[in-house]
């Protein structure tokens, strides 16, 4: 499994299988976070898939804001290379100690903006 398998992610996998939230909105639970820069990955959901795991979430930060599946070893391998100038290589990274917590309490600008765009 990929570097940013932890064992509370397989565990959350597990009782948030895809699908599990499907209808409830900004009541979702987001069960994690991986960023990159100013990009934000949202993650709700998601499932185990052979030597990889198949995320569901909502990406905040690149040219377009929206819900979709990502797979964790693609995230996993993300990367961009200063070395050359002396700062190393950034990497995708999950938000430690992050606790689950529905959308519409997580306080992020754009992510809430994308959210009201649903609201009828």
């Amino acid at each position: 499994m990929c570097r940013l398998m932890t064992p509370r992610l397989e565990e959350a996998l597990k009782d948030y299988p895809l699908y599990s939230q499907d209808g409830k909105g900004k009541e979702a639970v987001c069960r994690t976070i991986f960023a990159f820069g100013a990009v934000r990955w949202f993650i709700l959901e998601g499932e185990k898939e052979g030597n990889d795991a198949i995320l569901y979430g909502i990406v905040v930060g690149l040219a377009e804001d929206e819900y979709g599946y990502i797979s964790l070893n693609e995230l996993s391998e993300v990367e961009l290379d200063f070395t050359a100038q002396g700062l190393g290589k950034l990497q995708v990274r999950q938000q430690e100690n992050f606790t689950p917590t529905p959308l519409k309490n997580l306080q992020d600008f754009r992510l809430q903006q994308f959210l009201a765009r649903f609201e009828h």
